[in-house]
């Protein structure tokens, strides 16, 4: 890339792309504020919003919403009639999880082996340090050939709607003729990927009562109905005897057509214990791009240091269901809560809760934006040709975007590629592969801009 005046800026910014980075990170904003102080996501919300104003960005302003959290958003004019495109990220993060898990501090940005880790290093607030990196690089080689909209959000990792209920209230705010949402990722490291279609989500919170209160499971077990024991029972039904999600009126067959994703592959990239079977069938891409997935993703019920023999008279779950493009989010949400409901055993008391929700996506990749992003990838990333990929996770404000604005181009990129390890323990981000997609992103302006 260093023959490319757009390459030779960006390598030169990437030792400031890393202190940024490094700052950015140490920002705790979890949009979870029982259990991270709103102080820490406020503080990154304002940092990004210092940041596009040091880049001559107008209209720099946090945007409340209505979830309880700050969207920031700033626009740069571009040149008269030039076209218009909406930059999107997302300064909220996963909790660390097991923070004594983490080789180092998981609010530190540490290099090691190549690679920066960090919490939310690649997911996503290197995103919004790639579109950066993109900006200042066209600044110095003559100039934004389009008119800029950074949107980023506060709140994507609790899917708590915040920004897609604003953008509704305020459509005017975000229309552009194309939108780059930075926070997908590569198929593989040094592979150009753009991915094409995203699962929906709802979640969906169970909860199980059978006495009004616990009682000793000496005196009463064996006939007391086990409140625990029921949604275990519940839990199991969501899966068929190969793991595979089984919802009663969701179909579970669809395939993938195009980029497959290799089993021994997927094994090493998920880190499947040796002997451990996959779940499932069909090939991979089937599983985790074109089919429903369901997973728990926590039960409320008593830990087992300091367990007291007892019959628990309540239990309550969170179950999380992937939605693939061709499901309808809502119909899928009550097929979920119809299920839960007719397989709960013993006439226990079952009552169900959705609290969260978006609509999978799937991408126009004829349009003549992804012509100009292929072009700049192959110049990115030499010898490659892009690839268009799934991607299993869900961005809910992809489907609001695209209803606001539906002559709008939607292209999904990023830095998430398998080893970074999003959402799990020691995420990381490569810096060759931020250097690489700042490059890409720059050029794609450039070439959008002329086409």
């Amino acid at each position: 890339m260093s023959s490319n005046p757009v390459a030779e800026t960006v390598a030169s910014l990437m030792p400031r792309a890393q202190a940024e980075l490094t700052e950015l990170v140490a920002f705790k904003s979890v949009a979870d504020f029982d259990q991270y102080p709103r102080s820490e996501s406020e503080g990154a919300a304002n940092w990004v919003a210092d940041a596009l104003r040091a880049e001559g960005f107008q209209d720099v302003a946090l945007l409340d919403t209505p979830d309880g959290t700050q969207s920031v958003y700033g626009f740069l004019p571009g040149p008269e009639g030039a076209k218009t495109v909406l930059l999107y990220a997302h300064y909220d993060v996963q909790p660390p999880l097991d923070e004594a898990a983490w080789t180092t501090p998981p609010f530190e940005l540490t290099e090691r082996d190549g690679r920066w880790y960090g919490r939310g290093a690649a997911d996503c607030k290197g995103g919004f340090i790639m579109h950066l990196l993109a900006l200042r690089a066209l600044k110095a080689s003559g100039g934004v050939p389009v008119g800029v909209k950074v949107i980023v959000e506060g709140s994507e990792e609790q899917g708590t709607g915040g920004l897609e209920r604003y953008a509704e209230q305020h459509p005017e705010l975000l229309t552009a003729d194309t939108i780059v949402i930075g926070d997908v990722g590569n198929f593989r490291l040094g592979l150009p990927t753009v991915t094409s279609t995203l699962r929906g989500m709802t979640l969906v919170r169970v909860q199980i009562d059978t006495l009004e209160g616990n009682l000793h499971s000496g005196q009463f077990g064996g006939a007391a109905p086990d409140a625990l024991g029921a949604l275990i029972r519940v839990l199991d039904s969501l899966r068929a005897e190969d793991g595979s999600t089984t919802i009663d009126g969701l179909s579970g067959d669809a395939r993938w057509e195009g980029l497959q994703y290799e089993e021994e592959a997927f094994r090493k990239d998920a880190k499947v214990l040796d002997g451990v079977e996959l779940i499932g069938s069909g090939a991979v891409a089937d599983r985790i791009w074109a089919r429903p997935a369901v997973t728990v993703l926590g039960i409320d019920c008593p830990p087992v240091v300091g367990a007291t023999p007892s019959v628990q008279a309540g239990a309550r779950a969170l179950v999380s269901l992937r939605v693939p493009p061709g499901v309808d989010a809502v119909e899928a949400t009550k097929l979920l809560q119809a299920h839960l409901e007719a397989h709960t055993p013993w006439g226990a008391r079952v009552s169900t809760e959705q609290i969260g929700q978006g609509q999978p996506f799937r991408a126009d990749t004829s349009s003549p934006a992804y012509t100009a992003m292929a072009e700049a990838m192959a110049v990115a990333y030499p010898g490659e040709e892009m690839q268009s990929a799934g991607q299993g996770g869900s961005i809910p404000l992809c489907n609001t975007l695209a209803s606001l604005y539906p002559h709008a181009e939607i292209l999904l990129i990023g830095l998430s590629e398998p080893q970074a390890q999003i959402h799990a323990v020691n995420e990381s981000v490569s810096p060759d592969e931020l250097e690489r997609l700042s490059v890409t992103e720059a050029l794609f302006l450039q070439k959008y801009a002329a086409s």
